[in-house]
């Protein structure tokens, strides 16, 4: 195996959903060292709002592994566990820098926000308000989400704001 495969480091763990919790204890009662970042949200009831803690990514928690087989096998085994997210070859680290960090965030009482990095000039689709179903093109404009559609054959296109959480990445074609 690699000498760099042997150092200890932080890999994003994919695992099954809602069985983040349970990934968790049972590492930790394998003596591994793992991080499940959670964050607090309000919940509305029929009778009352609740404050509870989720995950700040669902499904993903973090483990501090080499990667020696045995201890690989070890993780892989636990129950809930789906896979070490990677690439085709292997589990990609994550910098220690990068948990330091989530470690803060976490602790704090500040809402933190999360999602996927939309790009401008991205062709997206509304999935959720008025304007569901609108395709186009992403613009940001002063700090705004704006989905724009063109109509070529006029030369002119029209622009709605647009909730960033409302809006999907459509695949790009070929």
């Amino acid at each position: 195996m690699p000498k760099n495969k042997l150092q200890r480091s932080w890999h994003v763990l994919y695992a099954r959903s809602r069985f983040e919790n349970v990934v968790h204890d049972s590492l930790l009662k394998k003596s591994m060292e793992v991080f499940l970042p959670k964050i607090k949200v309000s919940r509305k009831r029929r009778d009352r709002k609740v404050v509870i803690q989720v995950p700040l990514f669902p499904g993903y928690l973090f483990v501090k592994t080499d990667l020696h087989p045995v201890e690989h096998l070890e993780i892989k085994k636990t129950v809930g566990v789906v896979s070490l997210v990677g690439n085709a070859e292997g589990p990609v680290s994550v910098p220690e820098h990068a948990l330091e960090s989530l470690k803060i965030m976490a602790c704090g009482d500040q809402f933190i926000e999360t999602g996927r990095r939309v790009k401008a000039g991205s062709r997206v689709m509304v999935i959720r308000g008025p304007f569901t179903g609108i395709e186009g093109i992403l613009v940001r404009q002063k700090g705004k989400g704006r989905v724009i559609v063109n109509i070529d054959p006029l030369e002119q296109f029209a622009g709605v704001e647009i909730d960033m959480d409302d809006i999907e990445v459509l695949p790009t074609i070929s």
